[in-house]
């Protein structure tokens, strides 16, 4: 990883998200309804999509609130987390 671009990886900054604070090699990024996107590799997990504002690839704005689809978006994460790690 040593001389990498840092453009090449983005940490994720969203406070609730299980990645939060992780550091992530980016693979692609492409636009989506929500906007842009990063898809990244985690490693342990594979691949990964993430709204860019959920990283420090774009200002994510006012994080002290939570949507709903937020909310739903990190209980998905959540289970197939969980299900990953169940067996």
């Amino acid at each position: 990883m040593a001389g990498e671009a840092s453009a090449s990886f983005v940490t994720v900054t969203h406070p609730f998200h299980p990645l939060s604070g992780r550091r992530l090699r980016v693979l692609s990024q492409c636009r989506s309804p929500r906007g842009l996107e990063v898809v990244c590799d985690d490693g342990r997990l594979g691949r990964v999509q993430l709204p860019a504002a959920w990283t420090d690839r774009l200002p994510s704005g006012d994080e002290s609130r939570v949507t709903v689809e937020q909310l739903a978006e990190m209980a998905a994460v959540m289970a197939v987390i969980g299900t990953r790690h169940a067996g």
